[in-house]
């Protein structure tokens, strides 16, 4: 598999999920973790809501954080995107690449720049305001994500066959 729908798995294929496990997973997750790289080698990670529209993750993150920062410096990017409290139930996707700033920066609610973000920000303002449209607050801007790497796990899929350790 290949971009959206991953890249070769080599280990885990039990566990992994099928490419629409994960569009599925993607599609109802609300908080992403984000690791970044500093000047210095350092890394940063940090939480972010997001959308997922099928082929690419888009973040609406804060133009003034070290994350844009970093990511305007080196735009490469890994996120993780997991869920489970107990080792049988974990489930994620680890997606990998590299972002590109999409819109005006930062998002003032000028018109739309693509069909594409039109269509974000509507499913962006539906998911975490339960609005129709997006409220812009001028501190935020977006970045997109398709994936070169994508891997995935379900530890539900081992049926109790696992050991803790």
């Amino acid at each position: 598999m290949t971009g959206a729908e991953g890249s070769a798995q080599r280990r885990g294929r039990r566990v992994m999920m099928a490419p629409d496990e994960i569009h599925a997973f993607l599609s109802e997750r609300r908080t992403c973790r984000v690791a970044t790289v500093g000047r210095d080698g350092a890394p940063h990670v940090s939480p972010l809501w997001f959308c997922w529209d099928g082929s690419a993750l888009w973040l609406h993150s804060l133009v003034r954080s070290r994350r844009w920062a970093h990511l305007r410096r080196d735009p490469r990017l890994a996120v993780v995107v997991d869920d489970g409290r107990e080792y049988g139930e974990l489930r994620g996707v680890e997606l990998a690449g590299r972002v590109e700033v999409v819109g005006e920066v930062p998002r003032r609610g000028a018109p739309a720049s693509s069909p594409a973000l039109e269509r974000v920000e509507r499913l962006f303002a539906a998911k975490y305001f339960g609005l129709t449209e997006m409220p812009y607050d001028g501190r935020h801007g977006w970045l997109r994500l398709v994936p070169e790497e994508t891997l995935s796990w379900d530890f539900r899929k081992l049926d109790g066959r696992f050991t803790a350790s």
